[in-house]
């Protein structure tokens, strides 16, 4: 989803079920707007690793996200899914208590 600005909690809420929410400026936003009018079959390459939106222009736009939410978006995984990735460890730290 690409927007000038998101609620708290829709942000949240995105990236907990696997949706990214990107912030871009509002001229950025405009142009997008204008391109999906004239073609609605616009697409957009976004390079989640780099942070980055490219346009059919060339136009480059970065975007920020937090570290862990790259991480699980990345993986494929929410949050106890990426918790679950360290059962060995917790499993051996459990076994010295």
């Amino acid at each position: 989803v690409i927007s000038t600005s998101f609620a708290d909690i829709f942000r949240n809420n995105s990236l907990k079920n696997g949706l990214l929410p990107i912030i871009v400026p509002v001229d950025t936003h405009a142009e997008l707007m204008k391109m999906v009018q004239t073609d609605p079959a616009t697409s957009v390459d976004l390079n989640l690793e780099k942070q980055t939106l490219t346009i059919s222009s060339g136009k480059q736009i970065s975007f920020q996200i937090d570290p862990f939410s790259k991480i699980c978006l990345l993986n494929g995984v929410d949050e106890l899914g990426y918790i679950l990735t360290f059962e060995k460890d917790i499993a051996a730290f459990e076994s010295r208590r």
